[in-house]
C-alpha cells in the first residue's frame, strides 16, 4: 500500500456477539476508555440472552455505538464480513476487529493503531515477545501454540499469531481483499484472511498482548471449528505448494523485525 496517512482514522471496532449479555458492556466501557473517538460496530447473531436489547440501549445513549442485527447465529467470518462492508460503506479509514467477551485488551488498542501507521494490517498477538496468555489451563495454551506453527509450517505463513482475532486493518486493504471467497465460517477465519494479506503484498505487524479468559458465559470453541481450521490450513498448504511450481507465484514472504518489540512482514 502507497500514499498511507501517517494517523489512520475513523476507527470502528466491529464486536460479533451472540450470547454475550453478562460482557457486552463492559467490553464498550473499557474500548472508549482506551480510544474515545473509536466507534464500536455490535453484529449480534439474534442472541436470545438479550444481548442484543443491550447493544440497542447502548447506541441510543451514544453515538459511537451501532448495532447490526442479523436474523440467526451465521458464524464469525460472515459476521465480520458483514461488519466490514458496513464500516466501508459508512466511510471509516480503519477497522478492528475484537472478541465480545472480554479477553482482548482494549487498553493495546492504542499501541495497535499507532502500528498501523507505518502497516496495513496489525495483529494483537500472543506469541511475540512481550505477548502472553492468562487463565487458560496447560491443554488449551499447548492447542493453541500448536495450531500457530502448523499453520506457520503449512501456509510457509511467517506470523507468530495467524489464529488470533485481535486486529486493526486499513479500510483500503479490506476494500481490496475478496471476502466474497472466504468461506471460512469459524476461526480459521482469521488464518485465511490474514495469509491473503500477507499474499497480496500488505506490510502486516504484530504487536505484544495479554490475552485473558473470559469470566463470564461459555466459550464458542468446540471440536468441529478445531476440525475446521486443521483441514481448511491442509488443503490450502498442498494447494499452495502445487501453485510454486507455476509461473507468476506470489513470492515468499520473509519476516524483518521492527522496532518497540513489533515483528513485521512485507515482501521481498
Amino acid at each position: 500500500m502507497t500514499g498511507r496517512p501517517a494517523v489512520p482514522g475513523p476507527v470502528l471496532v466491529v464486536i460479533p456477539t451472540y450470547d454475550e449479555v453478562d460482557n457486552l458492556g463492559a467490553v464498550l466501557d473499557r474500548l472508549h476508555a482506551a480510544v474515545p473517538t473509536a466507534h464500536a460496530l455490535v453484529v449480534d447473531d439474534g442472541s436470545p440472552d438479550g444481548t442484543g436489547e443491550l447493544a440497542d440501549a447502548r447506541a441510543a445513549a451514544d453515538e459511537r455505538v451501532h448495532v447490526l442485527h442479523r436474523a440467526a447465529k451465521a458464524g464469525l467470518g460472515p459476521a465480520y464480513v458483514a461488519g466490514f462492508r458496513w464500516a466501508q460503506e459508512h466511510g471509516y479509514g480503519v477497522v478492528v476487529e475484537m472478541d465480545a467477551d472480554g479477553s482482548h485488551p482494549p487498553d493495546r488498542l492504542p499501541a495497535m493503531l499507532t502500528a498501523l501507521a507505518e502497516a496495513d494490517l496489525v495483529l494483537g498477538s500472543r506469541y511475540v515477545p512481550g505477548g502472553s496468555v492468562l487463565d487458560w489451563p496447560p491443554h488449551r495454551l499447548a492447542l493453541s501454540r500448536l495450531g500457530n506453527l502448523y499453520t506457520r509450517w503449512a501456509l510457509r505463513l511467517p506470523l507468530a499469531d495467524a489464529t488470533g482475532g485481535f486486529r486493526a486493518a486499513r479500510m483500503e486493504l479490506v476494500a481490496a481483499l475478496p471476502f466474497d471467497e472466504v468461506a471460512s465460517q469459524g476461526y480459521c477465519f482469521q488464518v485465511d484472511w490474514a495469509w491473503r494479506a500477507v499474499r497480496s503484498g500488505a506490510r502486516v505487524v504484530e504487536v505484544p498482548i495479554a490475552f485473558s479468559e473470559r469470566t463470564a458465559g461459555r466459550s464458542k470453541m468446540s471440536g468441529s471449528i478445531v476440525g475446521e481450521a486443521l483441514a481448511r490450513v491442509t488443503w490450502w498448504g498442498i494447494a499452495d505448494r502445487l501453485a510454486d511450481r507455476l509461473p507468476g507465484r506470489v513470492r515468499r514472504p520473509v519476516p524483518a523485525r521492527a522496532r518497540d518489540g513489533r515483528r513485521s512482514t512485507v515482501l521481498r
